[in-house]
């Protein structure tokens, strides 16, 4: 039986969860998020808490029913609370700005990356070198971050790029020099 998944789910005050059928769908001030679960597990809705229960006692239901333990408390959050991802623009002449709700970044290329945000997802750039990715959605979130980032991954020697808040760059040594 899975650890994370016999933990209940507390649900915060201006949040609202409903189970119907195999869909889980929790509404609040940052929006609405739906997670729909297979019939290996059981969710219910009581006293305030979220409690996802499995079906059996095999090793496949006890995957499944963390797994969905845990997709349900990231939508929770996420319409309560929000999820954020931060990335740095590292390197000379790199920069990013807003136009409207895109997002127009300068990196080393002989034309203008010009991304638009995907439904539900905002982002906002500090300083034009600090771009913040924000949503309800967790997943949405890290797949519009890893996005950006593809667009000019940070490179090993002078660590030039798009990279997430916090990431290590592991270098490399240059050309050795004439001996």
């Amino acid at each position: 039986m899975s650890r994370i998944g016999k933990k209940p789910i507390d649900i915060p005050s201006g949040v609202e969860v409903k189970v119907e059928g195999n869909t889980v769908t929790a509404k609040g001030p940052k929006g609405t998020e739906t997670v729909e679960f297979r019939n290996e597990v059981k969710v219910s809705v009581a006293d305030g808490k979220v409690i996802v229960e499995p079906n059996s006692d095999d090793r496949k239901t006890g995957a499944l029913h963390g797994l969905f333990r845990t997709l349900i408390a990231n939508a929770v959050k996420g319409v309560s609370v929000g999820f954020e991802k931060k990335l740095e623009i590292v390197g000379v002449g790199y920069r990013a700005n807003m136009e409207g709700s895109n997002l127009n970044m300068a990196l080393g290329y002989s034309h203008p990356v010009l991304i638009v945000p995907p439904a539900g997802i905002t982002l906002s750039v500090e300083n034009n070198t600090l771009i913040t990715v924000k949503g309800s959605n967790k997943q949405t979130v890290g797949d519009v971050a890893a996005f950006i980032r593809g667009k000019r991954p940070p490179e090993v020697y002078k660590g030039k790029g798009v990279k997430y808040e916090g990431e290590y760059i592991r270098r490399k040594a240059g050309k050795a020099g004439k001996k």
